[in-house]
């Protein structure tokens, strides 16, 4: 029988590997570039909470849509 910590190991790794979470990633990634670009225009941190707020309010959208659009070769 695995070990608890073996067990555990196994499901954070499936998790690491799921599209779900990769999916968050990528969208948190995205937040992170709205917020150090609207940091630097406005010349000071906005927090990643505003950031947050204003990437899902102007940007979320399109970039979900492009992300489920096949690319053209």
């Amino acid at each position: 029988m695995p070990s608890k910590k073996t067990k555990s190991s196994g499901q954070h790794e499936f998790v690491k590997q799921s599209s779900l979470y990769q999916e968050f990633l990528a969208e948190r990634e995205e937040i992170l570039r709205h917020k150090w670009l609207e940091s630097e225009r406005l010349g000071y941190d906005i927090g990643f909470e505003r950031a947050l707020l204003d990437w899902i309010r102007k940007h979320r959208d399109s970039w979900r849509a492009s992300r489920r659009r096949p690319e053209a070769n």
